[in-house]
């Protein structure tokens, strides 16, 4: 019998020992305060006389609780025995100590352990309609900073296995930076408003903090820690990869970046794991999960797991290839550097962006057509399907815009377009490399495979500097037969790289842009030193050709500079450079919007991806910048937007054109020379559209 209540109390104490704690404490000031009671009633001394016991217990809890209730024991001190008073004294002191001191320390440990579970993560949240972010890297921040823009109070908890103070300070000054920036905004806007009407605009307006974040530190794989930030009822999960740029040593980073480059079966078991807690009955429907992938290992497994594990109408597998995404966007910069700005508002919250809804005709003609005699304040794109459900696409400054109906009249506005329209020669210097090197070149290959010019003149012109490992780790990109010339240099070889680049402008006819990359793959504290160095190196030759000519056109040159910490940004934007690519930013952008509105992933891949060669129907749809002077046969007159969009789809894809030559366009807006954006967003009778011949228009179309 005494050997299993040894057995019981040991094991309650190794499983619960606060409680057995607690129980120890609770039994000694019990069998104290009995004690005592039974001391003080069986002495009977004076004062104590006619004292029952229970009274006894009582006067003996009073008197620990307030000393001064001695007095109901010793009701004068002087006549009183000292024996008593000592008993007194004894109970009083002893009492403190195991009853208010025990208690009170049990009860404040239990409070800081309390506090202390908080922190770390260890209490379950009831939560529901949140975000949850697995892992962390450099593009997490902006993934939280994005939904700042969002509509709706937002939750966002984030599980990481370490390091919860460090991600708590970086977000609270990337959320703290854009309102800040925000704000700044919204106060020069009010300064052409006086008195109450300017207080009135700074109220309406103000930019608020609509964001709350909980990082949480604990297993990303344990089933009990993901149900405790109810992940079941989560709107949105999103699985980042993680960084190696933080590695102790050169060897343990190199390994990092082998094994990154071969697989992240990480990734994969995260998949498996949130997949089947979210397809379960008791998971919420309709749930989305955005996974990052950055190799075609992980990609094959990501596949079969959505063939096995999707569950439709309760978890929406949406696979992100991270390296895939960013070198198609900055071979597309290259070729086209208007598109930074563009697609920087495009791909996110604020102003004009994606949406879609479900679509009632499945004729995109018809869809297009009538949209555009009913719609203001949105611009409609496309029809396309997603998981057997037809959606129609549309930017707008927010999905109400869809609601809003106007008949819009034919205002006999008319446009000529240069039905001998074709994209000029690009000539692109690329200088460095980057984990996404293959990617960008395949970006190229599909820009090619669309707009190679049929006589056979190649329509890219590409130089590569580089150092030599790399170039040769490229084979010198043998494999692209548009890569005219690399150059072996390394960062410290700035006579060559200058050199090569200014003979590379001054001997092409059009325009040349210089893509500058960040190596993603160095140790955190290398992270962008060789594209500031790359671009400094760059503005010098601006510079130094505006003061031999002062005649000579900065925009001849478009530099295109890769960062990969936005903190990089200030000093980069310091050099006058329009388009600064901070390209994990375009992924958190995309990572976001795909979050809320996962129908949107057929159509981004719509958009950065070219036709493929040889075909004889434009069928996808790309987002170009278009020069004015070579799109249009004569300048479009002064006219607003409404006019503008409607004209141009008129001319492309209007029923007096031939159905061998439509090919289906919307201008989104245009970028005036000097590199200010203009997209329509709002009310389009409202903007004022004169376009001039350096100007350039984002266009939606087929070619």
């Amino acid at each position: 019998m005494w050997r299993k209540i040894r057995e019981w109390f040991s094991v309650l104490l190794a499983k619960k020992p606060g409680r057995v704690v607690l129980l120890v404490i609770l039994l000694l000031n019990v069998a104290f305060i009995l004690v005592a009671a039974a001391v003080i009633k069986a002495l009977s001394l004076t004062g104590t006389e006619d004292m029952g016991y229970w009274r006894a217990v009582y006067y003996t809890v009073t008197m620990i609780l307030d000393a001064g209730c001695i007095d109901y024991v010793v009701q004068d001190i002087g006549t009183a025995g000292v024996v008593l008073v000592i008993i007194c004294l004894i109970v009083i002191v002893l009492g403190m100590i195991l009853f208010t001191g025990a208690v009170i320390g049990y009860l404040t440990n239990y409070i800081s352990g309390y506090i202390e579970n908080a922190n770390t993560g260890s209490h379950k949240l009831h939560l529901a309609d949140h975000t949850v972010i697995l892992n962390w890297n450099s593009r997490a921040s902006e993934i939280v900073n994005d939904l700042l823009y969002s509509e709706h109070r937002e939750v966002v908890v984030i599980l990481v296995p370490d390091g919860k103070e460090a991600i708590e300070r970086e977000l609270t000054e990337r959320i703290a930076d854009t309102i800040a920036k925000e704000q700044a905004d919204v106060n020069a806007r009010a300064q052409k408003y006086k008195g109450a009407k300017r207080f009135s605009y700074l109220k309406k307006h103000k930019f608020k903090n609509n964001v709350t974040f909980i990082v949480r530190e604990g297993d990303t794989f344990s089933t009990v820690q993901l149900a405790d930030i109810s992940l079941e009822h989560a709107k949105s999960i999103i699985i980042l990869g993680n960084d190696e740029n933080n590695a102790t040593c050169k060897y343990e980073h190199n390994v990092m970046l082998n094994d990154r480059e071969r697989g992240n079966p990480q990734t994969v078991k995260s998949l498996v794991q949130v997949a089947g807690i979210t397809a379960a009955e008791r998971s919420d429907d309709n749930q989305k999960i955005v996974v990052e992938i950055e190799d075609d290992w992980t990609s094959e497994l990501v596949n079969k797991i959505i063939e096995q594990k999707q569950v439709e109408g309760k978890c929406n597998i949406i696979p992100v290839r991270v390296n895939n995404i960013l070198g198609r966007l900055l071979s597309q910069f290259s070729l086209m550097p208007e598109l930074n700005l563009a697609y920087r508002e495009l791909f996110s919250n604020k102003g004009a962006t994606f949406y879609a809804k479900k679509a009632k005709v499945t004729d995109e003609a018809k869809f297009t057509s009538a949209y555009l005699h009913t719609h203001l304040h949105s611009i409609p794109l496309s029809i396309g399907e997603d998981r057997g459900v037809m959606y129609a696409y549309y930017s707008a400054e927010s999905p109400r815009d869809d609601m809003r109906i106007s008949e819009v009249q034919d205002s006999g506005y008319r446009v000529k377009l240069n039905k001998d329209y074709w994209i000029e020669q690009k000539n692109v210097i690329i200088l460095g490399h980057n984990s996404k090197i293959k990617d960008i070149m395949e970006g190229f290959d599909g820009f090619r495979a669309e707009w190679n010019d049929k006589s056979g003149k190649e329509i890219m012109n590409i130089m590569i500097i580089d150092d030599k490992a790399h170039l040769e780790k490229m084979d010198y990109y043998k494999a692209y037969p548009y890569v005219t010339k690399t150059v072996e240099a390394d960062l410290y070889d700035n006579h060559v790289i200058c050199d090569t680049i200014e003979k590379f402008i001054d001997g092409n006819d059009t325009d040349t842009s210089v893509l500058i990359l960040s190596d993603d793959t160095v140790p955190s504290e290398y992270i962008d030193s060789a594209a500031i160095a790359n671009l400094i190196y760059v503005s010098d030759i601006i510079h130094r050709k505006k003061e031999a000519d002062p005649a000579f056109d900065v925009g001849q040159i478009d530099v295109i500079v890769e960062i990969i910490n936005p903190k990089h940004y200030d000093i980069v934007k310091s050099y006058s450079v329009n388009n600064v690519v901070i390209s994990n930013r375009y992924i958190s952008k995309m990572i976001t919007q795909l979050g809320e509105k996962d129908v949107l992933y057929n159509f981004y891949n719509d958009i950065l991806s070219y036709d493929s060669e040889g075909v004889t129907k434009y069928e996808s749809k790309e987002i170009y910048a278009k020069k004015v002077s070579r799109y249009f046969e004569e300048i479009p007159a002064p006219c607003t937007a409404t006019q503008l969009i409607r004209a141009v789809y008129d001319a492309t894809s209007g029923p007096d054109v031939p159905a061998e030559e439509k090919n289906h366009t919307l201008v989104l807006g245009y970028v005036k020379k000097g590199g200010e954006l203009v997209l329509f967003s709002g009310n389009q009778n409202k903007i004022r559209v004169a376009l001039t011949d350096t100007d350039k228009l984002i266009v939606y179309s087929n070619h």
